[in-house]
C-alpha cells in the first residue's frame, strides 16, 4: 500500500498487483490507517483510492481472507466508514467482487474505458457481503444490478458511465490525473459545509443501509456452513469451475 499527499488530497494506492490487488489483512489494516488519517487531519480535504497494475482490485483474497473488520471502517477498513470528506475511486482496470464494492463505497468514480465491474460472488457460494447487495441496486438500475449478481457478468466502463455509476470516463493512462483533478474540484466548498453535506447524506441513507446490512448478515450467516460455499472455495483454490449439486437437474430442465 502506498500513501502520499498531494496538497489537500490523500492518495492511497493498492499495491499488490501480483495478486490483482486482492485484499488481505495487511491491506485492510493499511487502508484503515490511511482513512483514519483522512478523517482526522484537517489539512486533508479529499481522498483518492487508486491501484497499481492492470487490475483495480479482485476483492478478498480467498486463500488468506481480508482480515478482521476495523472499528471505524468495517470491512477493508473503509466499507462502513462514516466519512465526512469525499472519496474518489480511480478505477484503471477491472474491479470485481469486493473490488467493485470498494468502488461503491466511494462518492465519485473515474473509470478507464477498458475497465469493467462485476459481482461474481454467487459463483463461489456467497453473496456480495461488502455492501454490494444493496449499494449496487442503489447506484445502478435495479435490473442491471440483479443481472450482474445473478450471472457474474461484466459491466463495461462505457455502460457504467452511461448509467451514472462513473462520473468521468478516460483513457487508462489518464485515470489518476483525472481523479486528482476531480478530487481538487471538490475542495472549492467550505470544509464545514462539506462535512455537513456528508452528515446529511449519512442520515438519509441510514435507514436503507441498516436494512441492507441486516439482509447481508442473514444471507452470509446462512451460507457460512453451506455445501455451496465449501464447493465454491474449493473450485477457486483448484482453479476449476464449481460443481453445484443440482447442476445436472438444472441442465436437464433448461436444455430438455
Amino acid at each position: 500500500m502506498r500513501i502520499e499527499t498531494r496538497g489537500p488530497v490523500l492518495l492511497v494506492t493498492l499495491d499488490r498487483p501480483e495478486k490483482r490487488n486482492a485484499m488481505n489483512a495487511e491491506m485492510t489494516l493499511a487502508l484503515d490507517v490511511a482513512f483514519d488519517r483522512l478523517d482526522d487531519d484537517p489539512a486533508l480535504r479529499v481522498g483518492v483510492l487508486a491501484a497499481e497494475g492492470p487490475f483495480f482490485c479482485a476483492g478478498t483474497d480467498l486463500r488468506t481472507g481480508a482480515g478482521p473488520h476495523t472499528e471505524r471502517g468495517g470491512m477493508y477498513g473503509v466499507i462502513r466508514r462514516q466519512r465526512l470528506k469525499p472519496l474518489v475511486a480511480a478505477v484503471g482496470g477491472p474491479a470485481l467482487g469486493g473490488g467493485f464494492e470498494l468502488v461503491l463505497a466511494a462518492d465519485l468514480v473515474v473509470a478507464a474505458r477498458d475497465a469493467w465491474f462485476a459481482l461474481p460472488e454467487t459463483t463461489r457460494g456467497r453473496v456480495p457481503a461488502a455492501g454490494g447487495l444493496f449499494r449496487a441496486p442503489d447506484r445502478l438500475p435495479r435490473n442491471v444490478a440483479v443481472e450482474l449478481m445473478l450471472t457474474a457478468g461484466r459491466l463495461e466502463a462505457e455502460r457504467a458511465y452511461q448509467l451514472g455509476l462513473a462520473n468521468r470516463l478516460t483513457e487508462a493512462k489518464d485515470v489518476l490525473a483525472e481523479a486528482l483533478d476531480l478530487a481538487l474540484a471538490t475542495c472549492v466548498g467550505a470544509p464545514e459545509a462539506v462535512a455537513e453535506l456528508f452528515s446529511g447524506l449519512h442520515v438519509v441513507a441510514a435507514a436503507g443501509d441498516e436494512a441492507g446490512w441486516a439482509a447481508t448478515h442473514t444471507a452470509m450467516t446462512t451460507l457460512l456452513s453451506s455445501d455451496d460455499r465449501t464447493e465454491g472455495n474449493a473450485a477457486f483454490v483448484e482453479g476449476r469451475a464449481p460443481r453445484w449439486v443440482p447442476d445436472d437437474d438444472v441442465r436437464r430442465t433448461v436444455l430438455g
